[in-house]
């Protein structure tokens, strides 16, 4: 339960719910991600979540009373040697602190995870049976199990909660406890809390076992030892085998009804935010689809995976001319009489395709604030932040047919 009267959450509370979702230690090593400005005790009662961290969504913020704008892409992604109210990143943080609103953001973490971007973008188009494109090995986790006096179980379990241990999805402090018998004798140079020296000793002791990731080892060995009523706690520290989880990148799945090429981008234009550039395609119009890869964001790094995964057609964005163009060629040079030419490319804009993530952003972060009794209000910000603002279409425009110039 929160320590505010007003059951409001701080922000610390909010960070620590959005790095369960969204690990930070999932990231990209190039990336940037977490809290970015922002005094953890301040109190979080409005969120505004939107995919860029640009200066009409600031505005859009103060205008509705925001703590913390909930951002995917970064401010602070390259290096800076200044944030001075002179550069234009440095400007916006300067508005955003004077107006005592926080900044967070979640990016390629965001990409990966269960609830994130790529199954957003996903269930927007209507895939169902997903899996992750490029599979994420899971965590790597300890198991602590520990022999305590049975009245100092409780104690022992907050410590090692408070390091970081027990936490399995959306819950917290979780135990495994059990009794039996211990037994130990002391010698002259001890100094037993249970017993004397020399002197065989059995006490009722509980089996703790708790999870907890790799990384925390040495604290919640240390935090054990202080929470620990023994001279000598007796202990063991189990590596848990690594599986391929529900996170990764990118998602593939099937459409409940097949549909042809130009059918599904039909569909991904009318569930994206309108953009100039809309939904471009390449492939056999009347070409079928069914099992569909998406990425959010940038994706023509991943043809190699969508190529294994076996999909009909490919829903990313930012496509350039090269990748696209070769993996279109290699495509029609596999095909056969009973192969068609896929993977079908169809490209949105970078802005589109990753915004339908946020509803379920916004929803994951209100009930897992609610668990722990706290509330906070969010909004979706609906402004296209897209940086292309119009298009020219070609004068009667058509298709070239094959071979002939542009």
């Amino acid at each position: 339960m929160s320590s505010n009267p007003d059951h409001h959450a701080t922000l610390a509370d909010v960070v620590r719910v959005l790095d369960r979702h969204y690990p930070p230690g999932t990231a990209e090593s190039w990336d940037s991600v977490g809290l970015v400005s922002g005094d953890p005790a301040q109190p979080v009662r409005k969120v505004l979540l939107a995919v860029d961290p640009v200066d009409a969504v600031v505005d859009e913020a103060i205008a509705w009373g925001a703590d913390l704008v909930f951002v995917h892409h970064p401010l602070l992604l390259k290096g800076v040697h200044s944030v001075a109210a002179t550069t234009f990143k440095g400007a916006l943080l300067h508005k955003l602190i004077r107006s005592g609103i926080a900044l967070y953001n979640a990016h390629t973490n965001a990409d990966a995870a269960a609830g994130g971007v790529a199954e957003g973008l996903a269930a927007a188009v209507g895939l169902v049976d997903l899996e992750p494109l490029v599979a994420l090995a899971s965590e790597p986790l300890d198991k602590h199990v520990v022999f305590v006096p049975v009245d100092d179980a409780g104690r022992l379990v907050d410590a090692l909660a408070a390091a970081g241990a027990g936490a399995i999805g959306e819950y917290t402090r979780c135990a495994w406890q059990t009794t039996g018998e211990g037994t130990f004798t002391p010698s002259d140079a001890a100094s037993p809390a249970i017993g004397r020296a020399g002197e065989p000793s059995a006490v009722v002791e509980a089996r703790v076992e708790m999870v907890a990731p790799r990384a925390l080892r040495r604290a919640v060995i240390e935090a054990m030892r202080a929470a620990h009523p023994y001279e000598e706690p007796a202990f063991d520290v189990l590596e848990l085998a690594r599986w391929d989880g529900p996170t990764g990148i990118g998602r593939v799945g099937r459409l409940a009804e097949p549909t042809t090429l130009r059918g599904f981008a039909e569909r991904v234009a009318r569930a994206l935010p309108p953009t100039p550039q809309g939904v471009r395609f390449a492939g056999d119009p009347a070409g079928r689809v069914e099992r569909v890869a998406v990425v959010g964001g940038s994706g023509d790094s991943l043809f190699d995976a969508v190529r294994r995964a076996g999909v009909d057609a490919y829903l990313t964005a930012d496509l350039r001319h090269h990748p696209a163009s070769e993996q279109r060629e290699r495509a029609e040079f596999e095909a056969g009489p009973d192969r068609p030419a896929v993977p079908y490319l169809v490209d949105v804009a970078h802005y589109a395709s990753e915004w339908p993530w946020l509803a379920q952003a916004a929803t994951d972060l209100r009930t897992s604030l609610e668990i722990t009794g706290t509330t906070v209000e969010t909004r979706v910000s609906t402004l296209r932040t897209d940086p292309w603002t119009d298009r020219v279409s070609s004068p009667d425009h058509v298709p070239p047919s094959e071979g002939t110039a542009p």
